[in-house]
């Protein structure tokens, strides 16, 4: 962690963030989220359902691919553009970096259409620091909308996300402000507040806004941090022209660790 603190002292330094944002792809396809008023109670689920989710949490929480990709349907698509060749092929990566995270999935609702199960679910990811991931400290909430025939999920949707990862001694307390969904070309505001006294401590810190792509889970990121002159970021955005799904993450930095905190946001029309 020192030697990371060093380097990021000068005014504006280049920093990796390719095994940050890789952690998007954590929603492995077993989290599910449809807000629906026919949806059935989830007390009244089928067994097999709640005997899937259970079995996948498991899986992932061991880390075994080949077990939890055997969920999954040869034609599961998701909303972000992924498969099942490619999902595969950025867990088989996450997995290796980050060996211990743990998943925990609740089911909200379920209907079904047909032969179809369509599920919501609510999934909390943790990761503790440990030398085989950097140090780096998970804490992850993600809501999506999933079809589910037989045993193997054919389809996916994430409606929200939040992730944080941390390291050092004392990352900052960031608190975000961010709407979970703006109408093409909207323009919006995207703070990042430090939560705490900064004392004699300096920030340095950068905002970072892509859109959701196959590619952006798979190839790395990097940022520019540069002093911060107020108590954290803040930022005003403008939605796409286009509708789709974005990532908006804060990175800060201060004397004794580093917080990053990445939302999803939705453009609809």
């Amino acid at each position: 962690m020192h030697n990371l603190i060093v380097l990021l002292l000068k005014r504006q330094r280049k920093f990796s963030a390719s095994n940050w944002l890789i952690f998007f792809l954590l929603t492995l396809g077993l989290l599910s989220g449809w807000k629906c008023a026919q949806a059935i109670t989830p007390d009244n689920a089928p067994t097999e359902l709640k005997n899937l989710l259970t079995q996948i949490d498991t899986a992932a929480s061991q880390g075994n691919v080949t077990k939890v990709m055997q969920f999954y349907s040869p034609n599961f698509t998701t909303g972000d553009g992924l498969n099942h060749a490619n999902m595969e092929k950025a867990l088989v990566g996450l997995w290796k970096r980050y060996p211990q995270l743990k998943y925990s999935t609740q089911l909200q609702s379920w209907k079904s259409e047909g032969n179809v199960i369509i599920a919501e679910t609510v999934t909390n990811i943790t990761g503790s620091p440990s030398p085989n991931n950097n140090n780096l400290a998970l804490n992850a909430t993600i809501t999506s909308r999933q079809r589910i025939s037989g045993t193997q999920i054919v389809r996916q949707d994430i409606l929200t996300e939040r992730t944080q990862l941390t390291t050092g001694a004392k990352p900052p307390q960031v608190n975000i402000n961010l709407p979970q969904q703006v109408r093409v070309g909207q323009q919006y505001n995207f703070d990042a507040i430090v939560t705490e006294p900064l004392g004699d401590d300096f920030l340095l810190g950068t905002a970072l806004e892509e859109p959701i792509k196959p590619e952006k889970y798979l190839s790395p990121t990097s940022v520019d941090l540069e002093l911060l002159t107020t108590g954290g970021l803040f930022k005003v955005g403008r939605a796409p022209a286009t509708p789709g799904s974005q990532w908006l993450s804060a990175v800060i930095l201060r004397g004794q660790g580093v917080t990053m905190i990445t939302q999803r946001l939705q453009v609809v029309k």
